[in-house]
């Protein structure tokens, strides 16, 4: 039973930088994709990002592109999202998830395409 924990959330100010972690536990880990979704009280839960584990494909939601880096350690089974020039409409939970099993790549945004989630980091964007 693999669990996903995050670390690295906290309170930045308006246009500076965090680098969110995730690390899987147990010793065999090799899941088709992780990604990273946020999502603020009274909304649902939005992607990302996310990385395909093999190949190391990543994806980006069109507001973070340019911003936010994905990656990933397979030695270290971790995944890292890099956050830079963060805005005040940042602030959300953010998650960590894994996928299994293979996705379609034009489901890689859906959070249903996952079947592991961390406990999730707040990060905070003062304004």
């Amino acid at each position: 039973q693999v669990q996903l924990v995050e670390s690295g959330g906290g309170l930045v100010e308006d246009g500076g930088s965090l680098r969110l972690s995730c690390k899987a536990s147990g010793r065999t880990f090799d899941p088709y994709a992780m990604a990273w979704f946020r999502q603020v009280p009274g909304k649902e839960r939005d992607f990302v990002a996310s990385v395909l584990w093999r190949g190391g494909d990543t994806y980006y939601r069109d507001s973070v592109k340019g911003r936010f880096t994905i990656s990933r350690d397979n030695a270290k089974k971790s995944v890292f999202l890099q956050m830079t020039s963060l805005k005040p409409e940042d602030t959300a939970d953010y998650y960590c998830a894994a996928a299994s099993g293979g996705v379609f790549t034009e489901s890689l945004g859906a959070p249903a395409s996952y079947d592991v989630w961390g406990q999730g980091t707040q990060v905070t964007v003062d304004s």
